[in-house]
């Protein structure tokens, strides 16, 4: 008989976005990053899809690596404004921008709460690990570096 390991995410577990979870569902998080870029960056772009892959050199090793545009604009650009995250916008939708701001880093629940500088670790570990996933936001644990599944 084997056993099953599980595994609970506690406030120092790394979080991400997990782009297996956005095929699983059928979504396309460009729609989603390009619904978060600002105005002025959505008059240079009129589509999610009006723009692919771009070069990016690394400023610190440069290393170019092709990256998508959109999601580049709003690291770049939309990220850097002052509305793009605000005390009025939801927590969910908040740390969900805060991930495409950091280009997809993890972070844990301490580190979000650092971060955004409101909710405890303890109310994100909350959000984050409940039987809902949010914009395909999942824990990554370091012993097996896979993602843990809550379809």
């Amino acid at each position: 008989m084997s056993t099953v390991k599980i595994m609970r995410p506690t406030v120092e577990t790394k979080f991400h976005i997990d782009m297996n979870w956005w095929q699983e569902q059928g979504r396309n998080l460009r729609v989603h990053v390009y619904s978060r870029l600002c105005p002025e960056c959505k008059t240079i772009y009129s589509a999610y899809d009006d723009v692919g892959e771009m070069d990016w050199v690394d400023e610190r090793t440069a290393e170019v690596t092709r990256v998508d545009a959109l999601w580049h604009t709003l690291r770049t650009c939309c990220s850097t404004k002052p509305d793009y995250i605000t005390e009025e916008t939801p927590l969910t939708e908040a740390i969900f921008r805060t991930f495409l701001a950091n280009g997809n880093a993890p972070l844990s629940p301490i580190e979000l709460n650092q971060i955004l500088g409101r909710r405890s670790p303890e109310v994100i570990l909350k959000l984050l690990a409940g039987s809902h996933i949010y914009y395909g936001i999942r824990p990554i644990f370091q012993d097996t570096e896979e993602t843990v599944s809550r379809s």
